[in-house]
């Protein structure tokens, strides 16, 4: 895997980014759009799984990356979860059992990319002057 100089290059980010948007276009309408606290939840998770994925890159720790993307993969649960309310709740068409699926996906992808780091020798620019 080549070397990734910013959280932008990350296909997890994009991934999520992404998601983000559907999840922020799937709210701006209709019933969920007029349920205040759980369009602000749903909107909150989706938004956190892209977030924490930058916030444990910027740390330039692999120990501490693993955290936050964990902390990523947990959102994306969230936000799956919430999803299949909204669709119980008639917010939402069934057709969204699509995005359902996506967000399994960038769970999966989350954890590939979290077993990738456990197996690394990387422990990220924080550490790399220290001795072990």
């Amino acid at each position: 895997m080549s070397t990734i100089r910013k959280f932008e290059d990350l296909k997890i980010w994009q991934t999520a980014r992404s998601l983000c948007s559907k999840v922020f276009h799937l709210t701006e309408t209709g019933p969920a759009s007029k349920d205040y606290k759980f369009k602000e939840q749903i909107r909150a998770s989706s938004g956190s799984v892209m977030d924490n994925i930058v916030e444990g890159f910027e740390r330039s720790s692999q120990f501490e990356f693993v955290n936050f993307l964990s902390i990523a993969k947990g959102s994306s649960g969230e936000t799956r979860s919430q999803l299949y309310r909204g669709i119980d709740q008639n917010y939402f068409p069934s057709e969204t059992v699509d995005l359902i699926k996506e967000y399994a996906d960038l769970a999966s992808a989350i954890s590939g990319f979290i077993k990738y780091l456990n197996q690394s020798e990387i422990r990220g620019q924080k550490f790399r002057d220290r001795s072990v």
